[in-house]
């Protein structure tokens, strides 16, 4: 495994001001807080700060150039890191005390990147590989994001992102999905000068005034009447306890020796809470993403075993339907949408947009869409 990657920034925008900003964990330095300077090569160490919200002492916005234009970056082996990617304005980097670095936020709208036209993706490098995704658990960005990963031995690995207007086709079909149903999917879209800027996570619905309270409760109650009558669902953990047969027994969802409590909407689109709250039984830990993940993707009655495979997902109502169409407008139907959306039958696709190698050699990473 290389201590180090080449990465390819390539400008498929019609802008010549697109900016990249590249921040993580420097694994090889202590686990600091770094950022990629603007040469591309050079690593910036933020210093404790005198007060919260302070400026970064430098400026490491990776300036990518003209449209068609690529910059090649290289990095070291970095955790929990994002390559950002801005459009026309620079992003607003700041410090805490810690230090902290405080990022980008899309909930803030005092935010000074609230307006921004920013996307980011998400990767690690370590010693065992490469792992890279883009991620929409927390939003749509108006800027596609696509990956490409080259290895030594394997074959190339492509997510291909959205269109150059995909945010516009998503929230137009958000809008008729209101229209329908009367939930407040058109309030996710946040615009900026009468154009979607972004569309935000329905979990993240509270920021702009869109509750989906009781959503799926309705559905919940479904999966609860059905394994109650018809005790037979399997779940796959994946891991050692292998595969554990469920059902409903006093109102609670058993499977194997676990026992579950009725999730409700907020557990069900985070992910996260109630029942799904993980601890130390690594048995309940493993069973924990499957679950959500057909709850979310409301595939429980679709099959008897799960994971289940995407002819299942998102057929009833109510379902998840930011989800629904963050696969149907990215152009090969992959996408991170929600926290467990890598939950995928043992020879299933995957659906959440990832490339990882051990032997990677380059990842290149196209802003814009394809033109």
């Amino acid at each position: 495994m290389p201590n180090s990657l080449k990465i390819a920034l390539r400008n498929n925008t019609n802008s010549d001001q697109v900016f990249a900003y590249i921040t993580g964990l420097a694994i090889q330095y202590g686990g600091q807080r770094c950022i990629i300077k603007a040469d591309g090569k050079g690593l910036y160490f933020p210093q404790n700060p005198p007060a919260i919200l302070s400026p970064l002492t430098e400026d490491c916005a990776i300036p990518l150039g003209q449209p068609g234009n690529t910059v090649t970056v290289e990095i070291p082996q970095m955790a929990g890191a994002r390559i950002w990617i801005s459009r026309d304005d620079k992003l607003t980097f700041l410090i805490n005390p810690g230090p902290a670095l405080v990022e980008p936020s899309v909930l803030n709208p005092s935010d000074p990147n609230s307006s921004v036209d920013f996307g980011f993706c998400e990767f690690t490098l370590n010693d065992a590989q490469l792992y890279a995704n883009i991620s929409y658990v927390d939003m749509v960005p108006r800027i596609p994001i696509a990956l490409n990963l080259k290895t030594a031995n394997g074959p190339e690995q492509n997510v291909a992102g959205t269109a150059a207007d995909g945010l516009d086709q998503m929230a137009e079909a958000l809008r008729k999905q209101a229209e329908k149903d009367g939930r407040p999917w058109d309030k996710l879209i946040v615009s900026k000068d009468d154009k979607p800027l972004r569309i935000l996570n329905a979990t993240h619905g509270n920021a702009v005034g869109a509750s989906f309270d009781g959503y799926y409760e309705p559905y919940v109650d479904e999966v609860w009447e059905r394994l109650t009558r018809h005790p037979k669902l399997r779940v796959n953990t994946q891991a050692a306890p292998g595969t554990l047969h469920a059902k409903v027994k006093e109102d609670k969802l058993h499977v194997g020796d676990e026992q579950f409590d009725r999730p409700n909407t907020a557990d069900i689109l985070g992910c996260n809470s109630g029942p799904f709250t993980t601890g130390p039984s690594a048995t309940r830990n493993a069973i924990i993403p499957r679950i959500a993940a057909a709850f979310a993707r409301t595939a429980f009655l679709e099959s008897d075993d799960h994971p289940s495979h995407p002819p299942t997902f998102y057929r009833r109502d109510p379902t998840n339907h930011y989800a629904r169409l963050v696969h149907e407008y990215n152009l090969d139907g992959k996408g991170y949408a929600f926290a467990y959306d890598d939950v995928q039958p043992d020879d299933g696709d995957d659906q959440s947009g990832k490339v990882n190698a051990g032997d990677p050699v380059l990842l290149t990473v196209t802003v814009g869409g394809p033109r």
